[in-house]
């Protein structure tokens, strides 16, 4: 619709230019064609000059309605960005939310699984000692290897170090194979197997981070015999699937008394290729591992090389079962360094424990494909740490510095070291501060001495107290 305005100026140009016409007609003497003309040409100037300015009117205008409505998007633009920036907070407290009540969720099953297994271990060893009563009931009943749990944790026990024992004569060596496994028998019915722990330090911290339980078997006199000296003859008797199981749940008692004061320690376990292979030794086992799969992350199973090079069908699929529960192997007992990290690491096997001799000896890079110096960064790469062992000397600890040797295991750092029966319940915070004490007790411990009573070891032991006094 056209404006009045517009109206308006059309009428002022058209008389003003019929009025310059009419002038020129009359005063200047022009003839009417051509004031007309004039008249005409002077109505087009204003009519172009008319357009011209409302055309630079026009886009003034539309430039500030332009720039007005800029500032409007930016300004819509600003509270959309503020407005998803609250959602965003928003949703992350919800995650958050969601995330922290599975958590919860999670550890009170994990606690409950805990418990059952508890129960289920407690209800076994009543039923195994009421058997042992029926059995001979004149024997003393010995306590349950699961009471201590129960009980409350003694705040600083002390570390005794069993004395070295004189060697055995020749004579008492060659003992009946029989005698030993029924001496072997007798010791694992009277509940006499023992824990020794020996820890493994971090290089060159030399921080307690693990430890390794060895077991040591007492006879009716206290004699203390090695693993070594029973083992062959356990397995040949068809003990040594009782001995994995005590053992494991003994570790398995320490390792909850160490996680009482730090989380950050574990605890590794041997287990023979006998129980490995065995179907009824393995399921009893695997029902303990799996009642304490809480503790998996800390609670390390260890095998001899020679069990993985040696695996079979059934020894394979009881691995891969233990691995699917969470638990991690280690290898010891290595002889060369021919290994296949990544079927390791396939395997589950997180730990490669290798004597510190083994490392530093110049003929083991002619024998294998990869200088021992490498042997730390390959494994690394699969996620397998290397633990040098059987560590004597100051010097073997800085050559393997150089090969970039992770963890550290050995009479330099501490000996194995049994528990007092009344106060086994080792902490990692008082043996971090000093690698030397497993039980937080001070350097000052009482310590027996070699000298002060000789004691028999090894098969000579068992055998002598199976025979009896000649």
């Amino acid at each position: 619709m056209i404006r009045i305005s517009t109206i308006f100026i059309a009428i002022c140009m058209v008389l003003l230019a019929a009025s310059l016409g009419f002038v020129l007609y009359s005063v200047a003497g022009i003839s009417g064609s051509e004031s007309a003309i004039v008249a005409l040409a002077a109505l087009t100037c204003l009519i172009l000059y008319n357009a011209v300015s409302m055309r630079l009117r026009d886009r003034s205008d539309v430039g500030g309605q332009i720039a007005d409505l800029s500032r409007g998007t930016a300004d819509l633009a600003r509270q959309v960005a503020e407005f998803g920036r609250r959602l965003a907070a928003v949703e992350g407290r919800v995650t958050s939310a969601n995330s922290t009540g599975a958590d919860r969720m999670q550890g009170m099953a994990g606690e409950i699984s805990e418990l059952g297994g508890l129960v289920r271990q407690l209800a076994a060893s009543v039923a195994h000692h009421e058997d042992l009563l029926a059995a001979a009931p004149a024997v003393q009943p010995v306590a349950s290897p699961r009471d201590d749990v129960l009980q409350r944790v003694a705040p600083a026990p002390t570390v005794v170090v069993a004395p070295a024992p004189p060697p055995a004569a020749p004579s008492e060596v060659s003992r009946s194979q029989t005698q030993l496994i029924g001496a072997i028998k007798q010791a694992i019915d009277e509940n006499r197997l023992d824990i020794y722990l020996q820890p493994m330090v971090t290089l060159p911290q030399r921080k307690v981070r693990f430890y390794e339980a060895v077991t040591r078997l007492r006879d009716e006199r206290d004699q203390v015999l090695a693993a070594e000296d029973f083992i062959e003859a356990a397995e040949a008797g068809g003990l040594i699937g009782r001995i994995d199981h005590m053992v494991m749940l003994r570790c398995v008692q320490v390792l909850r008394r160490l996680m009482i004061r730090s989380k950050d320690v574990g605890v590794f376990c041997n287990v023979s290729a006998t129980t490995l292979s065995n179907p009824a030794h393995f399921t009893q086992c695997l029902d303990f591992l799996e009642a304490n799969r809480a503790l998996a992350p800390s609670f390390v199973l260890e095998f001899k090389q020679t069990t993985f090079r040696n695996l079979g069908p059934t020894e394979s699929e009881n691995l891969a079962a233990l691995a699917q529960r969470g638990y991690r192997f280690s290898i010891d007992h290595v002889s060369d360094l021919r290994l296949e990290p990544r079927e390791l690491a396939d395997r589950g096997v997180r730990f490669i424990k290798v004597p510190a001799a083994l490392l530093l000896d110049a003929k083991q890079i002619a024998s294998t494909d990869i200088h021992p110096s490498d042997l730390s960064d390959l494994l690394g790469r699969y996620g397998i740490d290397l633990i040098a062992e059987r560590i004597e000397g100051e010097r073997s600890v800085v050559d393997l510095l150089d090969y970039d040797v992770r963890f550290g295991q050995g009479f330099l750092f501490a000996p194995p070291r049994p528990l007092r029966p009344e106060g086994a319940s080792a902490t990692a915070e008082s043996a971090q501060t000093n690698p030397q004490d497993l039980n937080g007790a001070s350097t000052s411990a009482p310590v027996s001495s070699p000298a002060a009573s000789p004691r028999a070891t090894g098969s000579a032991a068992l055998a002598r107290r199976a025979l009896g006094p000649n």
